[in-house]
């Protein structure tokens, strides 16, 4: 155990109020505490929620914020007590935790342990900080901030990965491809032979079409207004493409046109996008279809079409795609490193931490599906 004692300042993005400008600032990173480790960040990148944390949309996010949720680092100090860690390990943050032991963890029923489960104050679980700036607390995006150069996190939310896993791919894993494959593979449980559609070929949509295909399901349609998601798409499995844009009707009709006229088995909702959410209900199978909401929306409430959810359909919501933080987690680092999804797919652009503003323009490019923020 090193440098225990030593705050460290560097450099991190920090949001100061809702719908602020992003700012690189010098932070101040407390050393660990117990059951904690502080982080050397290698690469961070950025997800839809980072997004929607900046523009102050939902209400669980706390300023001053400290950016950032998608990444991946080297352990620089370990605090007291921390065994399953050491110094120099590589590991990527998780916003939820997995104790293995309590009712949800046991049953498997839900990923959202009941330990450890997703923080919505943006402190630590000792409802304290390990970041500030200017003398002001800075407060975590839901666990951490690794839209930094050094962060600090609770053991129970962090994931070893073999250090010799790419950095880049290792983040997209972080959050959000990992949620779409998840949402395929534990939420829905796609079944072989069966018919899904995605709406919305962002990574994470990407990654539910990965998944769906993972499952043998032999009919995926991708949906997006975004004619260059079409080759992102049939990288990752997709059969049929769909530009609503093209069409004078409506999503729903087009992917009933599609799969014989009574619509998929299952859909994913990867946008947000209120409308979507009944058009991804609508565009399923009476009786038997269910839509999964995993897109993580601008608006806290929003209209909803009751007659689709009326006629059998269920309509599921899920968070990280149902995957735990540590054993399905670590199936996917494994995945990746055996190249069984081709994640370099996503990664389109990258920036410097220090040019961080430039990412945001750079998500306004129709060819964008993942920016990589290098340390």
């Amino acid at each position: 155990m090193t440098n225990t004692s030593k705050v460290i300042t560097c450099k991190g993005a920090v949001c100061w109020g809702a719908g602020e400008d992003v700012r690189l600032e010098e932070i101040q990173v407390d050393p660990p505490k117990a059951n904690e480790v502080r982080v050397k960040m290698i690469c961070a990148s950025i997800c839809h929620s980072d997004i929607t944390s900046i523009q102050g949309l939902l209400p669980y996010f706390h300023y001053p914020l400290a950016l950032g949720h998608e990444g991946v680092g080297v352990v620089e100090t370990v605090g007291d007590g921390v065994t399953n860690f050491k110094e120099g390990d590589m590991v990527i943050p998780t916003y939820i935790g997995e104790c293995k032991e309590c009712e949800h963890c046991i049953s498997g029923k839900s990923n959202m342990c009941l330990t450890y489960p997703m923080r919505f104050t943006g402190l630590m679980p000792d409802n304290t900080s390990r970041m500030s700036c200017r003398g002001n607390t800075l407060y975590y995006c839901l666990t951490f901030g690794t839209w930094s150069e050094y962060t600090v996190i609770d053991v129970n939310y962090l994931v070893k990965v073999d250090p010799s896993m790419n950095p880049a791919h290792a983040s997209f894993i972080s959050c959000g491809f990992s949620t779409g494959y998840g949402a395929a593979w534990k939420e829905a449980r796609v079944e072989k032979g069966s018919s899904v559609a995605v709406f919305g070929l962002g990574a994470v949509g990407l990654g539910a079409i990965s998944g769906a295909k993972m499952m043998g399901a032999s009919n995926i349609i991708g949906i997006d207004t975004n004619d260059m998601k079409r080759e992102k798409g049939e990288a990752f499995g997709m059969t049929h493409f769909i530009n609503p844009k093209d069409s004078e009707k409506s999503p729903s009709t087009l992917v009933k046109e599609l799969s014989n006229g009574c619509g998929v088995d299952c859909s994913f909702e990867c946008t947000g996008v209120g409308p979507l959410l009944t058009e991804s209900l609508e565009a399923t199978k009476l009786g038997s279809g269910k839509a999964i909401s995993i897109g993580a929306g601008n608006e806290v409430t929003i209209p909803f079409g009751h007659g689709s959810l009326l006629f059998g359909r269920t309509l599921k919501g899920s968070i990280f795609g149902g995957l735990k933080a540590i054993s399905d987690l670590s199936i996917m680092a494994d995945k990746c490193q055996k190249q069984e999804f081709p994640l370099e797919e996503l990664h389109t652009h990258e920036v410097q931490l220090g040019d961080i503003n430039e990412a945001f323009e750079m998500l306004k490019q129709p060819s964008c599906v993942k920016i990589v923020i290098k340390m």
